[in-house]
């Protein structure tokens, strides 16, 4: 698996304007629930766009809820009043980028919860996913290499375990960003990598034994220079 970065500013502002476009075309159409867009091709020759800039406009405002997508049949508007739907766009429009505090911040509310869940959850399959991420690691970080994807796939490998499909899917949608901001703030510092293994190692130690309590406190000392770090940023 591999991590991609997030959207630059440019491709951000070319996909802002697509998802508007589309609220506009939505609109003036006086498109329903359940009615279907035009193509990917369509859009893009509308637009003026490539029909990958399309395409992740689309995959956006479906995460969001806003369309729906179906093989070989095309993108449908979701079952959303109009009303709802363009307040829900404008929101989205308005969404500024995540600040590496509050990002911090939520990956360790999350944190806490997924090896909680995880412990109590974990399936054979999960502690060998989450093992061959630890061990991916390690091998990463012994050899002196820039181990920051490594460390991210642990700690997504154990958001999958916890078994709630939400979560993870937090989990995946802020850890582009957070990656980006490691290597510019440099979080990792290779003198912490000794102290890195050993930590992942508890984590997973605590969640073999399905103990929830043990999970949660290793995973918050895990977090605790972090956290620390974060709040030193200038």
């Amino acid at each position: 698996m591999k991590l991609e970065a997030q959207p630059t500013n440019d491709s951000k502002q070319i996909q802002n304007s697509i998802i508007s476009n589309i609220r506009d075309l939505i609109n003036l159409k006086n498109l329903e629930p359940g009615d279907k867009l035009p193509s990917e091709r369509m859009l893009s020759e509308k637009f003026e766009v490539s029909r990958s800039n399309v395409r992740d406009a689309i995959q956006k405002l479906e995460f969001y809820g806003l369309l729906k997508s179906i093989p070989q049949s095309g993108t449908f508007v979701a079952n959303i009043g109009v009303i709802a739907l363009n307040g829900m766009i404008d929101d989205i429009l308005r969404l500024e980028s995540q600040d590496f505090k509050s990002l911090v911040e939520t990956r360790i509310l999350l944190e806490l919860k997924t090896v909680r869940l995880a412990s109590l959850r974990r399936t054979e399959e999960d502690l060998k996913n989450i093992k061959a991420a630890l061990v991916a690691y390690e091998s990463k970080a012994l050899s002196g290499e820039d181990a920051v994807q490594e460390d991210l796939l642990f700690h997504l490998a154990i958001a999958k375990a916890c078994g709630n499909s939400t979560i993870n899917t937090f989990m995946l949608t802020i850890t582009p960003q957070i990656i980006i901001d490691f290597e510019k703030y440099h979080v990792c510092d290779k003198d912490q990598t000794v102290k890195g293994i050993k930590e992942h190692t508890e984590i997973y130690e605590a969640i073999k034994k399905q103990d929830p309590i043990l999970g949660k406190q290793k995973m918050k000392e895990h977090f605790n220079a972090l956290y620390q770090y974060c709040y030193n940023i200038k």
